[in-house]
């Protein structure tokens, strides 16, 4: 009686739904725990740029705007993972275009927030520009293909009872 019961369970169909099940949960534990992150930066943001507006003379066109903006952006970013995460969760698929757009939004930022004096250091800028283009000729791949031919998994793993012996 027992081994039969522990067979069910090993059973592929069952194992698959197991699996399935707690990636689902996973991902929803992960898309709350970036809400909570996100709507503590979003937070801390507001603050930094209302104590900026009460200073007396804050530099909005030196470093002090280049800081808003890396932190726009990473916002914009989590919002793309959070996309992405919510996808996964009505799809069950990982959607690669997106990923793809997050990564290059990614490296803009790096390249809107470079420090003054990154002109100094060309393998920095070399990297970023051969990260730009294999983001872009990846993502001109992908986006090319999936016009062509439909992603392969649409759903979740089917349970199917097989056959009893």
């Amino acid at each position: 009686m027992r081994l039969q019961r522990l067979r069910r369970v090993l059973d592929d169909a069952n194992y698959l739904h197991v699996i399935d099940r707690s990636e689902q949960q996973l991902a929803k534990l992960l898309g709350l725990v970036l809400v909570v992150v996100m709507l503590a930066a979003t937070v801390q943001l507001v603050v930094d740029v209302a104590l900026a507006f009460r200073a007396e003379g804050t530099p909005w066109l030196e470093a002090k705007l280049t800081k808003v903006l890396g932190d726009l952006l990473n916002l914009l970013i989590a919002l793309e993972v959070l996309q992405n995460i919510t996808s996964y969760l009505r799809r069950h698929v990982v959607q690669i275009e997106l990923v793809l757009l997050t990564a290059m939004t990614a490296v803009a930022r790096k390249v809107i927030v470079l420090p003054p004096g990154a002109e100094g250091k060309p393998a920095l800028l070399a990297g970023l520009g051969v990260a730009v283009l294999a983001l872009a000729g990846a993502y001109w791949l992908v986006r090319s293909l999936t016009l062509k031919k439909p992603p392969a998994r649409t759903g979740p793993a089917i349970r199917i009872r097989a056959p009893h012996r």
